[in-house]
This record gives C-alpha cells, sequence and structure tokens, in this order.
C-alpha cells in the first residue's frame, strides 16, 4: 500500500494547494478538497456578510474558475477512468463513476450562475442578493455532499487499486493540465 504524505504539508486550505504535492497525486487531491472545503465555509461566510468586498468576490471568482476545473478535470479524465481500469467487480466501480458524474454535472450546471455573481461583484464590491445567498448555500451544500463521497470512497480506492504506474501518470497528467510539466523539463535540463 502507498504511504501517505504528512497531512501537515497539506497547507491550512486558505491557500492555493501547494505544487509540490503533485509528487504524491492522491495527496495533492485530498489537499485540493481540504482547499474547497474551506472555500465552502468561505461561501457560507460571504452569503451571511452584510458587504462582499470586491477583492473577497475576485479571490472566490479565481477559485471558481481557476482552481475547481482543475481539481475537476484531474478526476473526470484522468483518477475515475484510471480508478476504473484497476477496479475489480466487487469494488462496483460502474455504479460509485455514474454517481460522480452525477454530482460534477450538477455542480457545473449550477457554477455558471455562482461565477456570474461574482464577477459583478468583484467589479466594485456590494451587497449579496437574496438569491445569491441561496445559491451560494445551494452550491456549497453540493459541493459538500460530493467530497464527502470522493474522500470516504473515491480514494481510499485509488489508494488501494492504482499501481505505481498509475499514480506516475495521474502525475504527469496534472502537471501538464497546469502547465507545470515545462517547468519541470526545464529544471531538469539545468
Amino acid at each position: 500500500m502507498i504511504s501517505r504524505t504528512d497531512p501537515a504539508r497539506r497547507g491550512d486550505g486558505l491557500s492555493p494547494t501547494d505544487p509540490r504535492l503533485i509528487g504524491d497525486p492522491l495527496e495533492f487531491i485530498a489537499a485540493d478538497h481540504l482547499r474547497i472545503r474551506a472555500m465552502c465555509g468561505e461561501l457560507d461566510r460571504l452569503a451571511g456578510a452584510a458587504h462582499v468586498t470586491a477583492d473577497e468576490a475576485a479571490a472566490m471568482l479565481s477559485f471558481l474558475t481557476e482552481e475547481l476545473p482543475l481539481l475537476v478535470a484531474d478526476e473526470d479524465e484522468d483518477l475515475l477512468p484510471l480508478l476504473m481500469r484497476r477496479s475489480t467487480p466487487e469494488d462496483d466501480m460502474p455504479r460509485l463513476k455514474v454517481r460522480l458524474d452525477q454530482e460534477h454535472a450538477r455542480i457545473n450546471a449550477n457554477l455558471p450562475e455562482v461565477i456570474d455573481s461574482f464577477e459583478t461583484l468583484a467589479e466594485t464590491g456590494g451587497a449579496i442578493s437574496d438569491l445569491m445567498v441561496y445559491r451560494l448555500g445551494d452550491f456549497a451544500g453540493q459541493i459538500r455532499r460530493h467530497l464527502i463521497l470522493e474522500n470516504a470512497v473515491m480514494l481510499p480506492f485509488a489508494r488501494l487499486r492504482l499501481t505505481r504506474s498509475d499514480l506516475e501518470t495521474l502525475t504527469r497528467r496534472m502537471l501538464a493540465r497546469r502547465g507545470l510539466d515545462r517547468m519541470m523539463e526545464r529544471d531538469d535540463a539545468q
């Protein structure tokens, strides 16, 4: 079994996940999940605030448009396909994949409205409408429920089933998705 990285390396969840963790891709995803939980807390805080500053809105907008899509792609395009190849019939992975796909689709369907709200607020700041309060709470709740399933089922299966080669492939793909593969090539050439 592959050992886990020290949880202290995961960070505080308030800052973007340290890209150096990608060398242990499952630990990077777990750290990203911590980041997402922290951002759900921030969504709740902003929903309850009388006024949201332009900087607060811009920070949330950056997370929603830059960080969150990368994690979803890591899971949908690489982790789940690898896990499907390595799973055994008793793992019942096809059923898990259907559920994760449905949840990602719901999150992705609601994401544009949440992004639109923060784009407006990122310009000048302002009060959050009652509709936005509802959207933010609902969106944060969807994500939290989804993370429970991923942390309790998907990641443990991945730690159990994925081979060293699978993890190396996952690392390469995650680096490439973030444009970090080119940086690694330059570092290796020096």
